[in-house]
């Protein structure tokens, strides 16, 4: 899920107001280690139970009418997910802070393996703190860090990660189909670590959600939202209602874009034990760049599909 707002904006997520004593910073690197640490601290710790098998159940239907009637969602492969046990799903991201790609495959998951198959995904701490969103920790989202995913996996669960995070994210729009998780591979080691299959998920469409123009890396880096709030991207888009934006925190519609999902062939976790994360990663960017490409080619325009 999950990235990008300025300085002040950023700490406005959080429902407890901050007061900054600047009479106890010496120096503006206390200052930034004060905010960053306020800001940890409000992460909501993983706790596995806040999941809500009934909750989902019933917002279920609804749900997936909206995901099939809006973005017209098309899942495919699901047969390929081993049926029981815990297992380390990886997809490429797209759509900004409002992913179409993360809602059409948690619900289709949910519908697939039933709702009481344990099933978590990763998402930014920003979103998993700001107010009005607790719903989404009732699905199973929890902050994305090591110890969460490996808590999850350790448990059972089924575990949805996207390396490529916001730098993927928000990558310009006209890079739609390109899979790119910006040179992050950890998740290659806690596969290992937790003996657990891969399966990679390719989804298309969730880019044309809005335009996305820029980024915006360098504004993540002035506004230093980068070292306070993990930010790496703060994204200049287009996207109604307000048409220009600068970052994506500013709720909008997302454009009813065609979203098509895809699962494909899981990589063993006895193969993963013996080959290097390299090796693994390039194995996973491999089979979902050849199945975005081809997903791609089947599209005629954006959005529409």
């Amino acid at each position: 899920m999950p990235d990008g707002c300025v300085a002040a904006a950023a700490l406005q997520v959080y429902s407890e107001p901050m007061v900054v004593n600047i009479t106890a910073m010496p120096g503006l690197g206390d200052a930034l280690e004060w905010v960053k640490h306020e800001i940890s601290a409000r992460v909501p710790k993983a706790d596995l139970d806040q999941r809500d098998a009934d909750y989902i159940l019933e917002q279920l239907p609804g749900l997936w009418l909206l995901a099939s009637l809006y973005f017209r969602a098309d899942v495919r492969g699901l047969d390929r997910i081993p049926a029981n046990g815990p297992v380390l799903m990886v997809g490429n991201h797209s759509g900004g802070n409002l992913p179409p790609d993360t809602f059409v495959f948690t619900l289709a998951f949910c519908s697939y393996f039933g709702v009481e198959r344990p099933f978590y995904q990763l998402a930014h701490n920003l979103v998993v703190s700001m107010p009005g969103l607790g719903s989404l920790r009732k699905f199973g989202t929890v902050a994305a860090n090591h110890d969460n995913a490996t808590l999850a996996l350790a448990s059972g669960a089924a575990l949805l990660v996207y390396p490529g995070g916001d730098y993927e994210v928000f990558r310009p729009s006209w890079e739609r189909h390109d899979v790119d998780f910006g040179g992050r591979k950890g998740y290659v080691k806690l596969a290992r670590e937790a003996g657990v299959p891969i399966v990679p998920i390719a989804s298309v469409g969730g880019q044309e959600a809005a335009l996305f123009l820029d980024r915006g890396q360098w504004l993540a880096k002035l506004l230093m939202v980068d070292k306070l709030a993990r930010l790496k991207s703060v994204p200049i888009l287009f996207a109604p209602p307000w048409g220009l934006t600068v970052s994506d925190f500013i709720p909008r519609l997302p454009l009813p874009t065609k979203v098509v999902i895809e699962v494909q062939e899981p990589i063993d976790a006895a193969d993963i034990a013996n080959a290097d994360d390299d090796v693994i990663n390039d194995k996973v960017l491999a089979s979902l760049q050849g199945a975005v490409d081809r997903l791609g080619a089947e599209r005629r325009f954006p959005v529409i599909g």
